[in-house]
């Protein structure tokens, strides 16, 4: 793996222009001189180009002098070949082949770029990690790592204290990363358990949804709580079945984010589960959010690999069959509290 600078580089160029891409180029901004960020929508660019903000997404923040908005692609590859990769997850594997293909166009060697990708969740048509798939198409000597943590993006684009997570292969590679995006207001810790950290941002989304629909059906904070506990309980156990440590899902991108987004309505995903437990059609509810709800999709890949690892995942299990199979809600509640009795810790990776 290529060694990273160890101060920011001159330039960076974010692909992914919703509300997370943009928060991440505003923090970028704070310490880069060069920032560009492109998104698919061009009326949206357009806009954003137009009011040097994203109304959208993000009202009332202005962009500083030194975010751009880019309209054309290939004039995200530059000298520096630093990325950030802020898409949704059925759109991150086109998105890193069609940068890899841009950076061999522009005759550069691929694996001198620096990929970080904020995107949480499953790759849609290989159910693979979002790292795996930036090792196949870039190669292992590549520059990968991994941003995630307890984080709303409005909030973190205002200025408002923010924590997050780096995690690199590479523990040098991780601290020099987390220089690029620490200032006054952002918190940046490092980790080298990139797995770990991927799938605490993925796992947590359907458990937000499991708690939006416990509280979309007036079951109260009992069931809240007992919901979140027992849900990092399957968190952590499938993340070290699948090769992540133990430790990282005590941190922020375990027990952190899966506490803000089963518990502050600005989560997607446990305005959903909401809506779901107050009886709303699912497409009318996500019509309602207009942004991507990645618990959806993770759902039905943790259900897939829970069962082929023997990994018991009782709440991910009933979240897939209410999102899934069109299973009642409350039916899903009492299959829950119909299970046989089970000490609270039992050791074994099928323990539940």
């Amino acid at each position: 793996m290529q060694p990273p600078p160890h101060s920011p580089p001159p330039s960076v160029s974010v692909i992914g222009a919703g509300s997370w891409g943009s928060a991440l180029a505003l923090a970028l901004a704070r310490n880069i001189s060069g920032v560009r960020l492109w998104g698919r929508n061009a009326p949206q660019m357009e806009e954003m180009a137009r009011q040097r903000g994203n109304p959208r997404y993000l009202p009332g923040i202005a962009f500083p002098p030194n975010l751009a908005i880019e309209a054309d692609f290939d004039a995200l590859v530059d000298a520096s070949l630093c990325f950030v990769v802020a898409v949704p997850s059925h759109a991150f594997r086109r998105s890193i082949e069609q940068l890899h293909r841009r950076i061999a166009a522009a005759g550069r060697p691929a694996h001198a770029a620096t990929i970080i990708w904020g995107t949480k969740g499953f790759d849609r048509d290989s159910g693979q990690l979002l790292g795996e798939v930036v090792e196949q198409v870039f190669g292992a000597r590549a520059t990968r790592a991994v941003i995630s943590g307890p984080s709303f993006a409005s909030e973190m684009a205002q200025g408002l204290p923010t924590a997050l997570t780096i995690a690199c292969p590479d523990p040098e590679a991780a601290a020099s990363l987390a220089g690029w995006f620490q200032n006054p207001t952002v918190r940046v810790y490092f980790s080298s358990d990139p797995v770990g950290v991927q799938l605490g941002g993925a796992i947590k989304n359907v458990m937000a949804i499991a708690a939006g629909i416990s509280d979309g059906l007036g079951f109260g904070a009992n069931a809240r709580a007992a919901l979140i506990t027992r849900g990092l309980a399957e968190l952590t156990r499938l993340g070290v079945a699948l090769g992540g440590r133990a430790d990282t899902f005590a941190g922020l991108t375990g027990v952190g984010d899966l506490v803000l987004t089963c518990t502050d309505d600005q989560s997607r995903n446990r305005r959903f589960g909401l809506g779901i437990g107050q009886g709303r059609a699912q497409a009318e509810i996500c019509r309602e959010i207009g942004q991507e709800i990645e618990g959806i999709r993770t759902a039905r890949e943790l259900y897939r690999v829970s069962g082929e690892l023997q990994v018991e995942m009782p709440i991910t299990e009933q979240v897939y069959r209410v999102v899934h199979q069109g299973h009642d809600p409350r039916g899903a509640v009492r299959d829950l509290l119909g299970r046989d009795p089970k000490t609270e810790h039992e050791r074994g990776a099928g323990a539940s």
